[in-house]
């Protein structure tokens, strides 16, 4: 299972790279589609699942303490995606979408600093 974790990790990690360098081709995706149901499915999946991996997981990391938090904070994320409804995300998203050119590349660094640190907690 730890192998998911440094996937995802791989893949925030890369996805941060891709925001510093051009940032619309991420955000233009989340702008093309953020009327259609599986991006909101898919943010409160994710988060779920990344969650319950980081408690389930977070015996055998570099840090426990700080990976089981993350886990939670990821599942109260989802819980919250999930009860807010469609057009409360969408709302979000519109939001966050409206920052990209003020804070677009700030996001790639967290983004891809968060996915270092996952790879580099979870790998031996």
């Amino acid at each position: 299972m730890s192998a998911l974790i440094i996937i995802f990790g791989v893949l925030t990690l890369l996805a941060g790279l891709v925001i510093l360098v051009n940032p619309e081709t991420l955000f233009g995706l989340f702008t093309r589609h953020i009327d259609e149901p599986w991006l909101h499915i898919t943010a409160v999946v994710v988060r779920l699942v990344l969650g319950v991996l980081l408690i389930v997981q977070a015996d055998v990391s570099r840090f426990p303490l700080a990976i089981e938090v993350i886990g939670w904070i990821s599942i109260v994320a989802a819980v919250f995606f999930a009860v807010i409804g469609r057009d409360n995300f969408k709302r979000i998203i519109a939001w966050a979408l409206s920052l990209q050119t003020t804070y677009g590349r700030v996001g790639g660094v967290l983004a891809a600093g968060f996915g270092a640190f996952l790879v580099y907690s979870f790998i031996s």
